[in-house]
């Protein structure tokens, strides 16, 4: 009862952006609106409370905005200056075939992105290519969001997964198990059911791009480029599954997909396992549906015959600085993440739990992002008009995004912390007839009546937990917090292995990111294509679901087979 209420605002939101193809910027505030009510009535929490979490989750959603708006004036500085047409020439003089440029582009640059930046900045940075190579933009936001999945669990840095291991840490202790072990352990068996799934979700990724906004229409289109999807499966998984078991998760999508980029590249261009037929999306224009064309003026890159070297090095000189501020070796991050770069506001609206902190020299908007596209102004001698036009496009981008982050996030923090109202919701877990907890989150309310659905079939919800946290939140990290201990303990109870159960909620988490509406607003922005959430979430729901059996059909094999990486902890 409580789950199916707490659900309310879910399924408006669903109903709204994908029946009624309301815009995310009119969709949200309604469902913020609904989720009032209930966190009001039903979890009685306090009008009070209830204004200071939406206004923590406005300030929380203004660091969301910090990176799409980074990554928007990268790509309108890039476009401007001329950088982004010699991109595109060189993107186009590897193949002219757009199934194989969305795979380069789309699935291993943007994968390495993922690994270093991650929290939507792949998305947004690689769509703007393939739409400068000629994908409409529509077509480059979606196949974008399919293919920022896999690199997710070990990107940005490891995050994800070493938040999971985080949150069910002290349970491990608790059953005499080592948490460096089973950091390691997820890690390896995370990463072994998503590359699984990643051999598929690379040629789904094309058969949404063919069959949906293809010339022809046809699977067929996608199926000329099976080859190449399966060598790119084939090469960038042994890296992946090499950097998971013997590095770890901090450099696994980075030094996976980074590496896999140009061996890739080469195979392109020497023309092995290639499609005979090129695809292309010349005159689109024409025969395509206008809905998947921008929305809004976004400006073209101007081709000022610029070197590729430098057209590309803005690009190297934020991956340099990504590494060497994300990875733990070089101890940057900790003089980035404390003070004086953390900007306070505490006890909002007089609640001691409720505090806002903004590092800002770590949110990759700021830093690299927007600090490299106010440095490429001058090294790529901007004129004073380029540079304004660079600007005024990425605010006027930004603004629609804007407000769906705001009432997005503002009931995303509604969703998690209902459980610290005064007086909260008893339900009582039909797991275990003596297990029960008070004051329980809406989202740890939902979330636990699935579990109590399936019971012994529970791996094959496990996934889709970790969806909802990232559609809800926007963030596999996010996801893995809320939920991690839940799959761990629940696991537990039935009798499951805890490591390949919360690794399908780590799967699940970052399979979400196909449909967490922060991503899905953030490259709507970036693409120009901002009031056409719903048809993407209609359009990436299927793959999404897909992905999800795969990587519970692998790791129900597994659990069938008799393997628990950490049998210790069931005794």
């Amino acid at each position: 009862m409580y789950a199916l209420i707490a659900a309310i605002p879910i399924f408006l939101t669903v109903i709204l952006m994908v029946g009624f193809n309301w815009p995310a910027k009119r969709a949200l505030p309604a469902s913020w609106l609904i989720a009032c009510f209930v966190a009001g009535f039903i979890w009685k929490m306090g009008i009070l409370e209830i204004g200071a979490q939406t206004l923590a989750g406005f300030l929380s959603a203004f660091e969301t905005l910090a990176i799409i708006f980074g990554a928007i004036l990268l790509m309108n500085v890039l476009k401007q200056s001329g950088a982004m047409a010699s991109i595109n020439n060189i993107f186009s003089n590897i193949t002219k075939d757009a199934r194989i440029q969305a795979i380069l582009v789309g699935y291993v640059f943007a994968g390495f992105i993922e690994g270093a930046a991650g929290f939507g900045t792949p998305a947004a940075l690689s769509a703007p290519i393939l739409i400068s190579l000629g994908f409409p933009p529509l077509a480059a936001a979606a196949v974008c969001l399919i293919y920022n999945s896999t690199p997710v669990c070990p990107g940005p840095v490891g995050v994800p997964t070493l938040t999971a291991s985080s949150v069910v840490s002290s349970s491990v202790t608790a059953l005499g198990g080592d948490p460096d072990k089973f950091t390691a352990m997820l890690t390896k068996w995370t990463c072994i059911p998503h590359m699984v799934g990643g051999l598929f979700i690379i040629f789904i990724g094309l058969c949404v791009l063919c069959k949906v906004f293809g010339k022809n229409h046809s699977f067929k289109d996608a199926l000329k480029a099976l080859p190449f999807c399966i060598l790119t499966g084939v090469v960038v998984g042994v890296l992946y599954l090499t950097m998971a078991v013997f590095v770890g998760p901090e450099l696994t999508s980075m030094v996976a997909f980074l590496t896999a980029l140009p061996i890739l590249i080469l195979a392109a261009k020497k023309g092995f396992l290639m499609p005979k037929e090129v695809m292309t999306f010349d005159g689109v224009e024409k025969w395509g549906d206008q809905s998947w064309l921008s929305t809004q003026t976004v400006s073209q890159p101007q081709d000022k015959g610029m070197s590729p070297v430098k057209a590309w090095m803005p690009y190297v000189i934020i991956s340099i600085i990504l590494v060497l501020t994300r990875v733990g070796f070089f101890k940057i991050k900790p003089i980035l993440t404390d003070e004086p770069f953390i900007l306070h506001i505490d006890h909002i609206l007089g609640f001691d739990t409720i505090n806002w902190d903004f590092k800002f020299l770590w949110n990759p908007g700021i830093m690299p992002f927007t600090l490299i596209a106010l440095i490429t102004i001058l090294l790529h001698k901007m004129s004073k008009h380029e540079a304004k036009v660079a600007i005024k496009d990425s605010f006027c981008q930004i603004s629609g995004a804007a407000i769906a982050l705001l009432f997005g996030v503002a009931m995303v923090n509604l969703y998690r912390y209902t459980s610290n109202a005064n007086i909260g919701a008893k339900v009582a877990s039909t797991v275990i007839d003596t297990f029960d907890y008070t004051n329980s989150s809406m989202l740890y309310v939902m979330a636990d009546a699935l579990a109590n659905i399936f019971h012994g079939a529970y791996f094959i919800i496990a996934p889709f937990i970790g969806v909802l946290g990232a559609f809800m939140s926007g963030s596999c990290t996010v996801s893995n917090t809320l939920f991690a201990s839940l799959q761990f303990e629940t696991a537990s109870l039935l009798g499951m292995s805890q490591v390949l159960i919360v690794a399908l909620q780590n799967c699940g988490g970052a399979i979400g990111n196909m449909v967490c509406i922060n991503n899905i607003v953030s490259v709507c922005a970036t693409t120009g294509t901002s009031g056409n959430e719903g048809k993407l979430i209609k359009t990436n729901i299927i793959p999404c679901i897909i992905y999800c059996v795969i990587v519970a059909t692998v790791v129900g094999i597994f659990m069938a087979s008799g393997i628990n990486p950490m049998p210790e902890l069931l005794k």
